[in-house]
């Protein structure tokens, strides 16, 4: 089972795509493009750059939760496509049909304790970033695809584009804060996300023949990983 909770969840064009953006978003900050969005919240351009490349790094880890049996057979191909992307499928050795719900730890543990930290540090902006994860959960739910071996998937672009149309509504009128933009995209996308594809989607795992169902894993990573980009790009 330990094999197979560290694994790189994509292809490697989907990584590299994924390097690429984090490249592009540090590029942008060490120039000082964005750095005083992060500056207003607590954050440094060095934060923000750790935050995201420990965010791609736990991409590979999950933290086994539970069991379930599957009721169909477990797919032990490698490569799963779905919504454009290539994931990759942890190879299974046994032959029990059993599916192992963990959570992903670049994808949802960091992602969650930031959000937590930005709640935390701007109790005013709650509101907000809890109508911008309503609106995101209903969203991301809509377009979240069961797909079998892998789990549940979701365009890559749609929940973080949900995420930064709502902050940017909710907060044009009603939260003068500077930071209240950036917050509600991050948490509403990180949250939304979360919820909308994953947790709500937990009694369709078994149906899906899948190793691994790892809840901000392959699937809903890269939309979360997008997620806090996209926030940084609107402030």
């Amino acid at each position: 089972m330990n094999n197979r909770m560290i694994y790189l969840p994509f292809g490697i064009f989907a990584i590299l795509l994924l390097v690429l953006l984090l490249w592009v978003s540090v590029t942008l900050l060490f120039f000082g493009a964005l750095s005083t969005a992060f500056t207003k919240m607590g954050f440094s351009w060095s934060d923000a750059l750790l935050l995201l490349a420990a965010s791609l790094v736990g991409a590979g880890m999950n933290i086994p939760l539970f069991t379930m049996e599957s009721k169909i057979p477990v797919v032990r191909e490698t490569f799963v496509r779905s919504f454009g992307m290539v994931y990759r499928v942890p190879v299974v050795k046994t032959m029990t049909d059993k599916t192992t719900v963990a959570v992903n730890v670049g994808g949802a543990i960091i992602p969650v304790l930031v959000s937590a930290y930005l709640l935390i540090d701007f109790p005013q902006v709650a509101p907000y970033a809890l109508a911008g994860t309503a609106i995101v959960t209903l969203v991301t739910h809509s377009v979240a695809k069961p797909i079998r071996g892998l789990g549940i998937a979701t365009p890559i672009f749609i929940p973080p584009l949900a995420a930064a149309l709502s902050a940017i509504i909710l907060t044009a009128a009603f939260c003068p804060i500077p930071e209240c933009r950036f917050v509600t995209a991050y948490v509403g996308g990180v949250l939304g996300s979360l919820i909308g594809a994953d947790l709500l989607n937990l009694n369709r795992i078994s149906d899906l023949g899948a190793p691994v169902a790892s809840i901000g894993g392959a699937g809903t990573f890269d939309g979360i990983f997008m997620t806090g980009v996209i926030a940084v790009l609107i402030v």
